[in-house]
């Protein structure tokens, strides 16, 4: 039995992708490698799968139906799917819109056609994002909580994939979990996430924009917290008449924007050159996860803080640096 890894190539799949196949797994990884970001991080991160035994690797856009097809009739013995391949990014949803619609409605749309077709299937984990609870503002945010307020495009077609999924569970009986997502940063992140941003910045001597003076809040997760929580969700599929459930995945902390800088200037040894500006209309002043569901699922405890993962990603990315 195999598991289908869509984003292989993404920093959340890449980490995915090596602890499956640590534990023995067969993993078929899929990716259209965009150039949202610089594809030579993504070849790296791929060049370091691909040596490893249990790895496959098809370049190939999800929407792409029949080359999805040709997939799914190579690889029958697919029994599980993580469906973590997006276009990211709030603020980049506001430049190009389409690129959000085709990439994460359609493209989750066809996972869920794919789910539908393999016969073998057990559970389908998708990446959704805390970016529905949108206007929220009691806190911590809990799955319970309305979600008919986004503030951006991204956030609603990652809402628009919740509900699709729900429908598939209903029609189909497909088991699935979707994962809000917290503010994933670590070792092999991607450069448009702030932290890394900032990083470059500071490394440069260039100045960084701090919304509303850095008094913005996150719930930021390190990446080794989320892979345990994304495995241990998989290897729980829903079970019922109606299979499907929505879970966050988060740290349970929210921390200030302006701790995250003052790491970033310890670790990199250089003072960050300030510059603010008032909080965009597509960002929320704080994220905050409630990870009770999650905790009594699969036993989740994010157990990484920030003042501990922010250094090993200053390690690595002086090493990718060059620094």
């Amino acid at each position: 039995m195999s598991v289908l890894l869509t984003g292989a190539a993404g920093f959340i799949g890449y980490h995915v992708a090596e602890a499956l196949l640590a534990r023995g797994e067969g993993v078929i990884g899929l990716d259209c490698l965009t150039d949202y970001y610089d594809v030579r991080l993504k070849q790296a991160r791929l060049e370091r799968l691909s040596g490893q035994a249990g790895f496959t690797f098809h370049r190939l856009d999800l929407t792409d139906r029949d080359g999805m097809a040709a997939l799914l009739a190579r690889h029958a013995e697919i029994d599980r799917i993580v469906h973590l391949a997006a276009q990211a990014g709030v603020r980049h949803s506001m430049v190009d819109p389409y690129a959000y619609v085709a990439s994460n409605v359609m493209g989750h749309l066809a996972v869920l056609e794919a789910a539908r077709h393999a016969p073998k299937l057990v559970h389908l984990v998708y990446a959704s994002s805390s970016s529905v609870y949108g206007a929220n503002s009691r806190l911590p945010f809990a799955e319970t909580d309305a979600v008919d307020t986004p503030l951006s495009l991204y956030a609603a077609t990652k809402r628009a994939d919740e509900l699709m999924s729900h429908a598939y569970a209903h029609l189909f009986a497909i088991p699935q979990t979707g994962l809000r997502f917290f503010t994933v940063y670590g070792p092999w992140g991607r450069p448009d996430m702030a932290y890394y941003a900032f990083a470059r910045a500071i490394a440069a001597g260039e100045p960084i924009t701090v919304y509303d003076g850095g008094r913005l809040r996150r719930d930021f997760t390190y990446i080794d917290d989320i892979v345990a929580g994304v495995l241990g969700c998989l290897d729980r599929p829903p079970e019922g008449a109606m299979p499907q459930r929505v879970l966050n995945i988060g740290n349970h902390r929210s921390e200030a924007v302006s701790d995250l800088i003052a790491l970033l200037e310890a670790g990199l040894g250089r003072r960050a050159v300030l510059r603010d500006a008032p909080r965009p209309r597509a960002d929320v002043t704080e994220t905050f996860a409630a990870i009770d569901a999650l905790a009594a699922l699969t036993g989740f405890a994010p157990h990484t803080p920030l003042d501990v993962g922010i250094p090993r990603f200053i390690a690595w990315f002086k090493a990718w640096h060059m620094i």
